[in-house]
């Protein structure tokens, strides 16, 4: 498509070859203000800017697309098309960039924000929801983005900038990271209802050495947590199979599968029998985790502080 200009026939797709749109962006502005008006006294006067500087602006961003945009009639000036055609898209620039502009702002606000949370898969039944219920108490406009995943993968959205705050356990201890303690939970030894320790209230760790386990795969941390109070009891837990969801691990344990150690269970599972467990003392810290160099924003910071006032009553006890 060729458009007319004082200098001949011009290429819209070619104006300008080695122009710097990023350098450009402030004389496009001023050209919106010039054309909008077609009078450039008047833009000047409402730029705050002197008249022969804002002229001279619109020169330059002529002489750099190689193209008239303008047609002077002294103070007043008229488009040429190829003129409308560019204030039509710097128009819908401009807009689009007000719209992020908002967003930004919206974003940034502690009464309508949002605040992209990453928990644990076993605190997604009670604990999150009870802390969300508490928040949005004081702050009912503030939007989330609900992540459930394991330890290592939600760290790593979390360093990606995926997420702002995360809800872990074990507690990670790394440089770009800022960790805070929130709570224990008690860990109990989860058999079926005929297991031969059925009828006890509380064991040693030791006494289940030989049987077959049931826990969740490789990269989370209650996996991590498990293996390790195997470990200070003495044996390698012998792994007969794998999975993500807690009640899934249940299910398992009550079909007489195997063993497993995990957190208690809100309702009551026939054919599942909790033990305590006295030593090692099978407990997990439970903390809130977010990034050491990267700000918080105000409604993420806000929900940060809430959570960490509630430390030590993050979860129900027993």
């Amino acid at each position: 498509m060729t458009h007319e200009s004082s200098s001949g026939p011009v290429r819209l797709a070619e104006l300008g070859p080695d122009a710097d749109v990023t350098v450009l962006a402030p004389q496009l502005a001023e050209f919106a203000a010039v054309a909008r008006l077609e009078h450039v006294t008047q833009a000047a006067q409402l730029l705050g800017r002197p008249q022969p500087t804002l002229s001279r602006a619109v020169a330059r961003l002529e002489a750099e697309l190689g193209v008239d945009l303008l047609a002077r009639q002294g103070r007043a000036v008229r488009l040429t098309r190829a003129g409308r055609i560019l204030l039509d898209a710097v128009e819908r620039a401009l807009a689009e960039v007000e719209r992020g502009v908002e967003a930004a702002r919206a974003e940034a606000d502690p009464a309508a924000g949002r605040v992209a949370f990453g928990f644990l898969h076993t605190m997604g039944t009670d604990a999150v929801p009870a802390l969300l219920r508490g928040f949005r108490t004081g702050h009912p406009r503030v939007r989330f983005q609900l992540v459930q995943d394991h330890v290592s993968a939600m760290l790593e959205r979390l360093r990606a900038g995926e997420l702002d705050l995360c809800l872990v356990s074990p507690i990670p201890d790394a440089p770009d990271l800022v960790s805070r303690p929130l709570d224990e939970q008690r860990l109990y030894l989860t058999v079926p209802a005929e297991h031969r320790l059925a009828g006890r209230r509380r064991i040693r760790l030791a006494e289940v050495a030989e049987d077959s386990w049931v826990t969740v795969e490789e990269g989370y941390g209650l996996r991590h947590i498990m293996e390790g109070f195997c470990a200070e009891a003495g044996f390698t837990p012998r792994i007969a199979f794998e999975g993500e969801e807690v009640e899934t691990l249940r299910g398992l344990v009550a079909a007489g599968l195997g063993v497993s150690l995990l957190p208690p269970a809100l309702v009551p599972r026939p054919g599942v029998v909790e033990l305590e467990v006295t030593a090692p003392r099978t407990r997990r810290a439970i903390g809130l985790a977010w990034l050491a160099n990267r700000p918080l924003t105000p409604p993420a910071a806000a929900f940060r502080d809430f959570v960490l006032s509630r430390r030590g009553s993050i979860l129900a006890h027993d």
